[in-house]
C-alpha cells in the first residue's frame, strides 16, 4: 500500500503552528531557555552511546507538541509502518524502500513481490564475508601470483558518496588496504588514481546498477584497457568485481560471474552503502567492522520503528527542521562535525537529502504552494570557525546548525581534543547566547579600548538566537557512524512524509543526462 497523501498545510496543527509561530518569533532563544520548567526531559535523548539535545532551538514545549500532532495529523505511525514492512512507498517507480532490510539482523521474514528477501541478503553478507576474508588474508591473488595492495571503487552518486565517506570515517580502523575512489567522469581524475596503482596488485570494484551508467561506464572501460596494457583478459577474472543486476552486460565486459554481487530494485543508490555497495567498506576495515557498522544502523532502525514520536530521535531532527523551513523560511542547514574524520558526511548527506527531498510535485501529483528540502552543506570543525561561522554569527541569514562531536578521541591525545570539544561547545553557546552591547561595552572598558568603544561596538555585538542540536557520542565507532546515518536516513524519510512528496525518486537528474548524450553524439 501506498502512503496516505496529505496536504500539510490543510492541517489543524500547521494552523496553530502558524499561530504559535507568530507568537513565538520575536522572543530570543535565552528568553525561551529561560522559561522552560524541565529542560533536560523535554528537550534532550539519551540513546545508547549518543545523546541529542534539542534544547538550543527556538521552540517549546508547546511547539514540539504541535509539531508532534502534525506528524499524527499526516499519518506519520501508519508511514513507518509501510516503509519498513515492504510496501511499495516509492510509487513513481513502483518499488519498496527497503534499505532498512540489509542491516536487519533478526532472522524475520520481509516480503517483497510474494518472495522473502531475507535469504537472499544473508547469502550476500556471507559473500561478502567469504571475499573479504579471501583478500585480506592474502589467499586472492593477482595474475603474477601477488596479493592485493590497492582497492580502486569505480561508481558514482550512491555508489561512490556513501562508501567513500564510510572509509574516509573508519579510516583508525583500516585494513592493510589502500582504497581509492574513482567517480567523476573527468579523465584527469582516473588518470591521477591510476598513475599510483600497481595492476599486479590492485582490485578494481564497479558499482552499476545497470551498468550503463555513462560515468562509471566509460571510466571502467578506460581503466580495463589501462590494465590490458600489462595483464590479458584471462586475467579480469582476478582483478575486477562487480556489483550489479545487469548480469549480461558484467559478464561481457569480462567479469567472472562468481565476482559480481547483487543489488535489488528495493535499494534506492543513495542508500546502497549496506549492501554489496559497501564491498569496499568492508575491504577498507575488515568484515566484523563493516557488520558492526550495520548492527548501529539496525539498533537506530528500532528506535525509529518503535519509540513514541516525542521521545524519536529522527522525527525530532526532521520535525524542528520543518519548524524552520516552513515556519522561520530558513532555507540551509549546516553540518558541523568536530571530527576531520567526517569531512565527507556533507556531501554524503546533500546527496541522501537533497536528491530525496528536492521535490516540487506532492504525491497527488500537484504543484506544491510550501518550500520542501533543505539545502545541506558544512564542514568539519575547527576549520569551519576559519571559514564561513563568521556568517552563521553575524550574518543575514538564519542557518540552523548540528553539532556532531564525540567525548573521546581514538589516538588519546587529550590536550588536543580537549580544545577541540571546547570549541564545540563554545560555538553552540555563542550562536545561542550571542553577546550583547552591555557586554561589549564592558569588555572593551577593561580592556582599555575607550576611546574606540564608540567606533567599534555595532561590529563586536553578537545577536545569538541562532538555533542548533547537538549530537554527541561517547567516541567514534562503526556502530555508532551506524546509529548516526542511519538517524539521518529517517529524518528524511519522515519529511518526505510530512511534506506529502515522494522521497525515493530523482526523475530530476535525468533530463541534464538525456541532454549531455545529445551535445555529445551530435558533437
Amino acid at each position: 500500500m501506498a502512503l496516505k497523501n496529505i496536504n500539510p498545510t490543510i492541517t489543524t496543527a500547521w494552523k496553530k503552528l502558524y499561530e504559535h509561530y507568530n507568537l513565538i518569533k520575536p522572543h530570543h532563544l535565552n528568553y525561551l531557555k529561560e522559561n522552560r520548567p524541565n529542560k533536560k526531559n523535554d528537550f534532550s535523548i539519551q540513546f545508547q552511546e549518543l545523546e541529542v539535545d534539542f534544547s538550543n532551538n527556538r521552540i517549546t514545549k508547546e511547539t514540539l507538541e504541535l509539531l508532534i500532532a502534525l506528524a499524527q495529523e499526516c499519518e506519520l505511525n501508519d508511514a513507518i509502518q509501510k516503509y519498513f514492512s515492504g510496501d511499495k512507498i516509492n510509487v513513481t517507480e513502483n518499488r519498496a524502500v527497503l534499505h532498512t532490510a540489509l542491516r536487519n539482523t533478526v532472522n524475520q521474514k520481509i516480503v517483497v513481490d510474494n518472495e522473502n528477501i531475507v535469504p537472499e541478503i544473508s547469502k550476500t553478507l556471507q559473500k561478502i564475508e567469504s571475499f573479504t576474508n579471501k583478500i585480506l588474508s592474502g589467499e586472492w591473488k593477482g595474475y603474477s601470483g601477488k596479493s592485493i595492495t590497492d582497492v580502486v571503487n569505480i561508481g558514482i552518486g550512491g555508489s561512490d558518496l556513501g562508501p567513500q565517506m564510510v572509509v574516509e570515517a573508519l579510516k583508525y580502523y583500516k585494513t592493510h588496504l589502500n582504497i581509492h575512489f574513482i567517480s567523476n567522469i573527468d579523465g584527469d581524475h582516473v588518470q591521477e588514481t591510476l598513475k599510483e596503482l600497481n595492476p599486479e596488485t590492485t582490485l578494481f570494484l564497479i558499482v552499476s546498477k545497470t551498468f550503463t551508467t555513462q560515468e562509471t561506464l566509460t571510466n571502467a572501460l578506460t581503466i580495463k584497457k589501462w590494465f590490458l596494457q600489462s595483464a590479458t583478459e584471462k586475467d579480469i577474472k582476478n582483478h575486477f568485481v562487480a556489483v550489479s543486476t545487469n548480469l549480461q552486460m558484467v559478464k561481457d565486459f569480462g567479469v567472472a560471474e562468481e565476482n559480481i554481487f547483487p543489488m535489488w530494485d528495493w535499494v534506492g543508490g543513495r542508500f546502497s552503502l549496506w549492501s554489496a555497495v559497501g564491498l569496499s567498506i568492508s575491504l577498507a576495515v575488515g568484515f566484523e567492522n563493516f557488520n558492526q557498522l550495520l548492527l548501529g544502523a539496525h539498533q537506530m532502525d528500532n528506535h525509529f520503528k518503535k519509540t513514541p514520536l516525542e521521545k524519536n530521535i529522527p522525527v525530532l531532527m526532521a520535525l524542528i527542521s520543518i519548524w524552520y523551513n516552513n515556519f522561520f523560511k530558513a532555507e540551509t542547514e549546516v553540518i558541523l562535525s568536530y571530527t576531520e574524520y567526517l569531512k565527507s558526511l556533507a556531501p554524503y548527506l546533500q546527496q541522501a537529502i537533497m536528491e530525496s527531498n528536492g521535490k516540487s510535485v506532492d504525491r497527488n501529483g500537484n504543484k506544491v504552494d510550501y518550500q520542501t528540502g533543505n539545502i545541506v552543506w558544512g564542514s568539519t570543525g575547527t576549520n569551519a570557525q576559519h571559514a564561513f561561522m563568521q556568517l552563521l554569527h553575524q550574518g543575514t541569514k538564519l542557518i540552523p546548525a548540528d553539532f556532531i562531536g564525540f567525548k573521546e578521541s581514538l589516538y588519546g591525545l587529550t590536550e588536543h581534543h580537549q580544545k577541540l570539544m571546547a570549541n564545540f561547545y563554545a560555538q553552540i553557546q555563542a550562536l545561542s547566547d550571542g553577546k550583547t552591547k552591555e557586554e561589549v561595552h564592558l569588555d572593551m572598558k577593561v580592556n582599555g579600548q575607550f576611546n574606540q568603544i564608540e567606533s567599534l561596538l555595532p561590529y563586536k555585538v553578537f545577536e545569538g538566537n541562532k538555533p542548533s542540536n547537538t549530537i554527541l557520542f561517547k567516541k567514534l565507532t562503526p556502530q555508532n557512524l551506524g546509529i548516526l546515518i542511519a538517524m539521518y536516513e529517517h529524518k528524511i524519510f519522515v519529511q518526505g512524509v510530512i511534506w506529502n512528496i515522494y522521497s525515493y525518486d530523482q526523475f530530476g537528474v535525468e533530463l541534464g543526462k538525456e541532454l549531455a548524450h545529445k551535445i555529445y553524439h551530435n558533437s
